[in-house]
């Protein structure tokens, strides 16, 4: 299954057009390797995402054929990190005055 399709029936992302754009645009990594919207996703690989502030890292567990029920969405993936990133805003305080 490609990775935004994936993205999507796994509901880390709502649309698939939104999921294509984070990925095209080098916010996606499959196995610590910067992946397009059409690269194949297995089971095991690793996906890193940056989608607005939000870091996710995620195991993937299961490969669905198709769309899945809302209940067994959260069975596809493995959430291994999820963090925010944060921007130090002193620093551009002190810039601007």
């Amino acid at each position: 299954m490609r990775l935004d399709k994936f993205l999507k029936v796994s509901r880390i992302i709502k649309r698939r057009p939104i999921a294509k754009i984070v990925v095209d645009g080098g916010k996606a990594k499959l196995d610590g390797k910067i992946a397009k919207s059409s690269t194949e996703v297995k089971v095991g690989n690793i996906l890193e995402i940056e989608y607005y502030d939000r870091y996710f890292k995620f195991e993937i567990l299961e490969v669905p054929s198709g769309n899945v029920s809302k209940d067994k969405s959260n069975d596809l993936v493995k959430v291994l990190e999820s963090s925010g990133i944060n921007i130090d805003l002193s620093k551009e305080e002190e810039i601007l005055g």
